[in-house]
Order: structure tokens, then sequence, then C-alpha cells
């Protein structure tokens, strides 16, 4: 009989919010007609912008002519694209990322979970926790994260806390770890840190020989000068870090898929024998074996944000959601809460009241106040006790959730 990969058994049953969306529905059918106001799961609302949609369509109608169409494109990304992420996204912040160090791809998801596929099984991994399931998750499937013990947490990966006590900042891991990941601004907290307090990991790495993998989705929701927009703005960073982007909470992406990764020429790791060998060699090679590339459209799509309109019309969606989290922040303030994030970030990460778990808290915005949010307990042991509840909503809906919080409706 063939055997299965027993690493995915472990995986709890349920992924997070798929849990979120069950409870949801049992409550649903059996309050039918209840106004419920999700503030959950973070998934944009607003439309693609109007240059988006133009360059959809005109790329639509290019692949409806036979001298125009397009089939399988470079694996790794189309060139006009590519010219368009390095010249915008890193040359204008004086960085040096060439054409050749950018992989687009379907999604940031993608990418920090198939990352795993160029880096031993025996790499010991840190997290920051409360942390983005998927990071964990797809490391629980390529055996590095060992038994989930009674506490939450995996015997190989090292946690480390970002709470009210230590001001959400990490500290440094103390079991030296090979692999580290964060995510900045932080999904589920909507914290950041500042060029100095990045420069400390970035040091560390290279003192260390660890391999920094640095998830940027939510750069353009930056709005403070020294919170750093890319880890490559960080000197040294080349030689050390793994970068992920996302177009899906920038511009709207999340239902035609679009993201990339840049791995820089200078990021080296060891094989068995101690050699060195480039990780962007590594990457491609994976990609170019398991990955037929992103769709023409979305990308011609993608190309569109970077025109003087799609940059305006791509802001004035980020300014949107910046509001609601605004809204999020200062009501829940004015509730009583203890509330972190929602300043350079679409998320709001508040603590729950007297004493409540997460899930309780979960129950009890849904049954008296019929709003969905996030339990902090599903992004790791350090999320208990927090809920975190998105900007991705209309400012009427976002009026209307924080009146039901405050008492005003």
């Amino acid at each position: 009989m063939f055997r299965i990969n027993d690493n995915f058994t472990k995986l709890p049953a349920s992924y997070l919010f798929s849990e979120v969306a069950r409870r949801v529905k049992v409550y649903t059918e059996s309050n039918p007609g209840t106004d419920i106001i999700r503030m959950g799961i973070g998934d944009v609302t607003r439309p693609l912008c109007p240059a988006v949609v133009e360059a959809l369509h005109a790329a639509v109608d290019e692949e409806a002519k036979g001298e125009s169409f397009h089939g399988y494109g470079p694996e790794q990304g189309y060139g006009f694209l590519s010219e368009k992420i390095a010249e915008f996204d890193y040359r204008s912040r004086g960085i040096d990322i060439g054409t050749d160090e950018i992989f687009i791809s379907d999604g940031a998801k993608s990418d920090t979970g198939n990352i795993g596929d160029i880096l031993s099984t025996a790499n010991r991994v840190a997290v920051t926790d409360p942390v983005y399931p998927v990071y964990v998750d797809t490391n629980v499937m390529g055996g590095r994260a060992g038994e989930l013990g009674e506490d939450g947490r995996w015997s190989k990966i090292e946690y480390l806390p970002c709470t009210a006590e230590n001001s959400f900042v990490p500290a440094l891991p103390v079991n030296n770890p090979d692999v580290i990941y964060l995510c900045y601004p932080n999904n589920p907290t909507g914290t950041t840190l500042t060029r100095a307090q990045l420069k400390v990991w970035v040091d560390y790495c290279r003192e260390h020989g660890a391999l920094l993998l640095f998830d940027a989705a939510y750069e353009a929701y930056i709005r403070e000068d020294d919170v750093p927009h890319s880890i490559y703005e960080i000197e040294g960073a080349k030689e050390v870090a793994i970068e992920f982007r996302s177009y899906s909470k920038t511009a709207g992406f999340t239902g035609i898929r679009l993201g990339y990764t840049v791995v820089p020429k200078e990021l080296k790791g060891v094989d068995e024998a101690g050699r060195s060998v480039a990780l962007n060699g590594l990457w491609r090679r994976r990609q170019t074996t398991k990955f037929n590339g992103a769709s023409y459209l979305t990308q011609r799509g993608a190309e569109a944000l970077y025109t003087p309109e799609g940059q305006r019309q791509v802001k004035e969606s980020i300014d949107y959601y910046l509001e609601n989290a605004r809204m999020l922040r200062v009501g829940l303030a004015e509730a009583g809460y203890e509330v972190v994030g929602g300043v350079n970030s679409p998320y709001v990460w508040l603590k729950t009241p007297d004493g409540m778990s997460s899930w309780k808290f979960f129950d009890h915005l849904l049954e008296r106040y019929h709003i969905v949010g996030t339990p902090g307990s599903g992004f790791g042991p350090s999320g208990e006790g927090y809920f975190r509840l998105t900007a991705f909503n209309t400012h009427e809906n976002t009026r209307r959730c924080v009146d039901r919080l405050t008492g005003k409706s």
C-alpha cells in the first residue's frame, strides 16, 4: 500500500479561517436574517481600480487575436512587469534590485509556503508569535516542526512572543535558528518595526548565518517615515533576506492573484558538503519546474498600477482602508479596549476584556453584537487573549461596527 506524508496528519484538522466560517454558518442557520458585519478574514472589498480594469480588458482583446495571443509566459514573470517593480518598488527607494532577482507568482501566500522546497528539512525555524499560520503549517508539512505540544507550540520551532509586555517587539532568538520569519507591517497585530529595530535582525542573521524570510505584503499601508517599506533598505539585508510582496491587499488582487518574491544573488546557503550555493538559482529551478507563471492578463493588470493613474487610484483605496482602521482604533479605545495596530496597517489588534479567551470573545461578538472577527489564539499561543479586526469593509459598515461596540446602536 502506498504511504502518505505523515506530516500532514500532524496538523490540526481545521485551518483557522475554516473554523471561523463554520461557526458563522452554524450561527446564521440558527438565526436567519441576522445582520452580521464581517471584520474577520483579510479580504478586500473595494473593486479593482479603473486603470487595472482597463488594462485587463486590453489584455483580453490581445488574447482574442492570433497575432497578439500569449500562451505560456516566462515562469519568473514578464519583463514588462519586473522592470516596473524594480524601478518603482526598489530603485525609487535607492535599492538596487535586478529584474533577474524578481520572481512574479500567484501570490505571497504561495511563495511563503513554497520557499521551503529549496531549504533543508534539517533547518531550525523561528517565528514571531502570534504568527500568520501559513509559516508554521507549511513547516509542519515539510517535516521541520517536530511534534505539537499541549501548549500549542511545535517542539522544533522557536516562538518569539510579541505581546503587550514587550510592546509587540520580538526578542532575538536564543536557540540559534537557521530560518527566521518576520512580517512587517505585521499580520495579525498590525504593528511595525522601525529601521533601527529591523537592523538588529539583519545584523543577527549576518552574524549567525541565518536566513530571514521577510513578508512585506502590507508595505503599501506604511505612513510613518521611520518604518521601512523593504527589508533591503537595511544595510546588508541582500546577503541574508528573501522578501515577499503581494498585490492582494495593495490593489485588490485577492481574487485574480498576483505577487512576487525577491531573491538577491548575494544570498547564499550551504549544501551538505558545506559548499556555498546561491538561492536565486535554486528558486528559479523550483519555479521553472513546478510553476507555469502567473497569467499574462493579471500581469498586464499589475503593470497598470505603476502608471500615474494607477498609483493615484491605489493610494485612494489604501487611504480608504486606513480610514476604516483609524475608526476602529479610535472607537475601540473610546470603548475601553486596549488596541494596537491600524496606523501603518489594515489590522487592529485588541486585548479581550475581563480575561476572556479568544474564541469565547469571538462567540460573544457574534452573538451579542453580530460582528465577526478573528480569534488571536488562531495565530499562535501568544495570540490567546487577543482578537483581530480588519479594515477591509465599507466606511458604513465600519462605523456600524464601532457604534455597536460602543453602545451607540
